[in-house]
């Protein structure tokens, strides 16, 4: 249909129906990028269809592209203001971006013209709940009198009661054999005790509060080091990584590069895992934070409902404490940068300008710490708006020039899903890895990890598919405003 100009600039009503037609079912099928590809053809034959430029809102929403969802689902509006799926859309949009009071106001609208939309209502209502919870966060917000959760927390006197058979902490230590048992006993789907979780949440704190926000490592020419990128709440993924690869230990370290958590559900499985590994073996163990170890995202994402679910709110806000510590990069040797999202908006950024970064708190909306944990490369030159809404996109001559100034030879980061698990652009100088195969269950993608060696500090890439999980889906915890349908 599409590749018939003819055809297509023909629009009567039953030509646009066929089109409007055959490009849903391509949605339908979540055949995501095909769907961004094939909108976009129609709308180079027809730009003032506000239905093209809604669904592929909706597809730019699947694959993440929060700005670019937006930007879509607002010209769907400027075109027909009274196309109610693009208030529906850009409301989604926006609470995915955090922009909650935004959305408010586009769920108003939907609810007012449709009055009997029951998943509309509750979309509505569940974004002023969030809005009205916010604004009481910040009224009883003061710096000077936040008290950590440790404080409050009698962790000595926590009772294990007497039918608990699971791991527990030998005298409050981690050891190997406590982690051995804690990730059958998880494999099993058995919680562990909240005493052993908290006493975890506690120390790792305290290990992570001394680090600096930049991590610098050196490998011996015999020594190699396995990078990691998003595992994203894939506990049976993860503990694939550590069949394939080995368990971690001072001879076998690890750095895991941000996002843990979200999505997936079994995301508390995952992080009590990495952070007893940092416990364990706190210089050969590494974790950098990811755009994921938020509170907006934890939010709306699953982590915070999952924590909730299993144990505590009170656990979760010691969670978000302990997230705030992460560091933000890794240098390996003095010449590979790792980081989760990647370079920044503006050029001059030095590693010593990472190294003053003031990283314990929720990130800001711009400036370097928010482009380590959110940016994206891109193949052309220069800079460009994030697809994501967050941040920018940059080009070969960024990376170029930031490596050249800061006497790098190139980046290593995460982000972004990876048919192959991984990607390798710029000219080799920035390297994408993604650890989470088959990404939410859909996405089909392979996992990958890289083997970087002290001796010439080439990536090598390992790839590894998804394996069985027991039967709970992703984004089961998710807040509601996520669970997008297709209106």
């Amino acid at each position: 249909i599409l590749k018939d100009r003819r055809f297509v600039s023909m629009t009567g009503s039953a030509t646009e129906n066929v089109t409007i037609t055959y490009l849903n079912s391509v949605l339908l099928k979540k055949d995501y990028e095909n769907a961004i590809k094939y909108y976009s053809e129609a709308l180079d034959l027809n730009p003032s269809n506000a239905i093209y430029y809604s669904n592929r809102s909706l597809a730019y929403l699947r694959t993440e592209c929060y700005g670019y969802a937006l930007a879509d689902a607002t010209k769907a509006l400027e075109i027909d203001k009274n196309y109610i799926k693009g208030y529906y859309r850009r409301a989604t949009s926006n609470m995915a971006l955090g922009k909650f009071k935004a959305a408010l106001k586009d769920y108003e609208t939907v609810v007012r013209v449709r009055p009997n939309d029951k998943d509309a209502r509750m979309k509505y209502q569940e974004c002023n709940k969030i809005v009205k919870q916010k604004a009481f966060e910040r009224a009883i917000a003061s710096d000077e009198t936040k008290k950590s959760v440790v404080d409050s927390l009698d962790i000595e006197n926590m009772t294990i009661e007497d039918d608990y058979v699971g791991p527990k902490l030998e005298d409050g230590k981690v050891t190997l054999k406590f982690m051995q048992e804690m990730m059958e006993w998880f494999k099993d789907q058995k919680k562990l005790h909240r005493k052993c979780a908290y006493q975890i949440l506690v120390q790792v704190k305290d290990v992570l509060s001394k680090l600096p926000s930049l991590v610098e490592i050196t490998l011996k020419e015999t020594e190699k080091i396995t990078i990691c990128g998003d595992t994203h709440g894939q506990y049976y993924d993860l503990l694939n990584i550590f069949k394939l690869n080995g368990l971690p230990s001072e001879t076998n370290p690890y750095l895991f590069n941000g996002d843990f958590v979200d999505r997936g559900s079994f995301s508390l499985e995952v992080i009590l895992t990495l952070f007893g590994f940092k416990l364990l073996y706190p210089d050969d163990f590494h974790l950098l934070r990811g755009n994921h170890e938020t509170d907006n995202m934890n939010q709306m994402y699953g982590f915070e409902g999952e924590v909730k679910a299993k144990y505590t709110a009170q656990m979760f806000q010691l969670f978000s404490e302990v997230f705030q510590w992460l560091p933000l990069a890794q240098c390996i040797n003095n010449k590979v940068l790792v980081m989760h999202g990647g370079l920044f908006s503006e050029d001059g950024v030095t590693l010593e300008d990472l190294r003053k970064i003031d990283r314990n708190r929720q990130p800001p909306d711009s400036g370097p710490m928010c482009d380590l944990l959110w940016s994206d490369p891109q193949p052309q030159n220069g800079r460009s708006i994030s697809k994501r809404g967050v941040s920018c996109q940059f080009g070969p001559d960024v990376t170029e020039r930031f490596l050249e100034q800061n006497k790098l030879d190139f980046i290593v980061r995460s982000h972004e899903v990876k048919a192959e698990g991984y990607e390798v652009t710029h000219s080799g100088k920035c390297v994408t890895v993604f650890s989470a195969p088959n990404y939410c269950d859909q996405m089909g993608n392979k996992g990958a990890y890289i083997h970087l060696r002290g001796s010439d500090l080439k990536p090598e890439f390992h790839q590894f598919t998804a394996v069985p999980h027991p039967n709970v889906k992703p984004m089961a915890y998710a807040n509601t405003l996520m669970q997008l349908g297709m209106m």
